[in-house]
């Protein structure tokens, strides 16, 4: 397959989602890969003195595949849209990491659902390195691909290793005071004083707490029209989760930016921007692509929440498996 190369050729090159290959052309979502493809295990790794936990999926073949590092968004567990990401990944060959946060699913920390960018950045690299301490994986071929606030954490960690072969930033959270000032700047203030409030309340009792995923007329973490459903759709239903988290998650976000040295990312990016998406605006994420050494920039016609279902995350997948095919793909060729 030849790649296309500059931002105009690649948003040209269009994925066949072909049915024969299980990818379906209705909306509807598509067959889950076969199990038989690739195994699935659970694996911790050490983040600052605490203990977080991830899925390692490994392919079937090549006996040693390249890796992808896989985290989501705000206040999200791995298991909120990404499994399906990393299943597509592991049945084309790619060995797969998909990991929580601290303070998020089945890793450890307290209070639950606090959204610290700084921890998160942390748990990042622990991450990466916990995964090229593994045998048989090319961890020379490794990838991350952040979702969200995952994308803009992505972004930054390869910008401090050189060794990262390529990154997707996918709906890239960027700026924490940009992502709560689309909402005024009277909701950036409310901000700041919830977040206060929860940090001096927690001296003496639980945390004062605000929805993570609400609607436009709600005092959330993610409130534009649609959030609430859009985020709540990602859930399984299976999973004992609280919509809430720690105010002081807020406060987080507006100290938060991420993509500072982006001139420093030397590897190939492919970043992914929606036309819809009201919860990070498209503008935003091309100036990042803009401002990168080598970049091809996505924008597809689909909201925030598109991207975890049926049409819109079998576009994602696929022209994601077309650029790790021409960046990390099959080392003998």
């Amino acid at each position: 397959m030849t790649r296309p190369s500059g931002r105009g050729e690649w948003e040209r090159a269009k994925y066949a989602n072909r049915e024969g290959d299980g990818y379906r052309t209705d909306g509807r979502d598509a067959r889950r890969p076969s199990r038989e493809s690739f195994s699935k295990v659970t694996m911790g790794f050490e983040s600052a003195g605490e203990r977080c936990s991830g899925w390692l999926y490994r392919p079937d073949r090549p006996a040693e595949p390249p890796v992808v590092v896989m985290a989501g968004g705000l206040a999200g567990e791995r298991s909120f849209g990404l499994p399906a990401y990393a299943e597509r990944l592991a049945e084309a060959g790619y060995a797969v990491f998909l990991f929580d946060y601290r303070n998020h699913g089945d890793s450890d920390g307290d209070p639950r659902n606090l959204v610290s960018p700084a921890r998160q950045r942390t748990d990042w690299e622990a991450a990466v390195e916990s995964v090229r301490g593994l045998d048989d994986l090319d961890t020379t071929r490794l990838v991350l691909w952040g979702t969200d606030i995952g994308g803009g954490h992505a972004l930054d960690v390869a910008a401090d290793d050189p060794r990262v072969r390529a990154v997707v930033a996918q709906t890239p959270v960027l700026s924490g005071r940009s992502f709560l000032s689309t909402r005024g700047l009277g909701f950036v203030a409310k901000s700041v004083f919830s977040g206060v409030r929860d940090r001096l309340q927690s001296l003496l009792t639980d945390p004062h707490t605000v929805p993570v995923a609400g609607d436009p007329e709600e005092f959330a973490l993610v409130s534009t029209p649609g959030a609430r459903r859009g985020y709540l759709d990602t859930v399984p239903s299976d999973t004992d989760w609280d919509n809430e988290t720690p105010a002081r998650s807020l406060l987080n976000l507006v100290r938060f930016s991420a993509g500072d040295d982006l001139e420093s990312v030397a590897c190939p990016v492919l970043v992914v921007g929606g036309t819809r998406d009201d919860v990070v605006p498209v503008d935003g994420v091309e100036s990042a692509a803009d401002a990168l050494s080598d970049a091809t920039f996505l924008r597809l016609p689909t909201g925030h929440f598109d991207v975890y279902e049926g049409r819109g995350r079998d576009s994602v997948v696929g022209h994601g498996l077309a650029f790790l095919e021409g960046e990390v793909g099959d080392a003998d060729r």
